[in-house]
């Protein structure tokens, strides 16, 4: 597989995952540590400059420990994280919020 093999829709599921992990880890310099790809090329690929190739979504998939079908069908999605922009709620100013 290619960069040009994955869908549109499985690159921005991956692209998804890649912005959620870099807040859960603190951002792309550690995240690159993890994932074995250089800071720069991450933060290309998840801001769409870059297309998603398949060795990428692959070692993703295995640092979230879900398969490629579920990662590429954007069936993964960490408890508590915006399915589209992977970021956690901030309810800490929200009135609705009971202690």
């Amino acid at each position: 597989m290619k960069a040009g093999d994955l869908t549109l829709k499985e690159q921005k599921a991956v692209r998804v995952v890649l912005r959620m992990l870099r807040l859960r880890v603190g951002g792309w310099a550690p995240l690159s540590k993890a994932l074995h790809f250089e800071a720069d090329t991450l933060e290309k690929v998840a801001s769409g400059r870059r297309a998603v190739g398949a060795r990428m979504a692959f070692i993703v998939s295995r640092f979230v420990d879900v398969s490629m079908d579920e990662l590429l069908a954007g069936k993964y999605v960490p408890e508590g994280t915006c399915p589209h922009c992977g970021h956690p709620p901030d309810f800490t100013n929200d009135d609705t919020v009971t202690d």
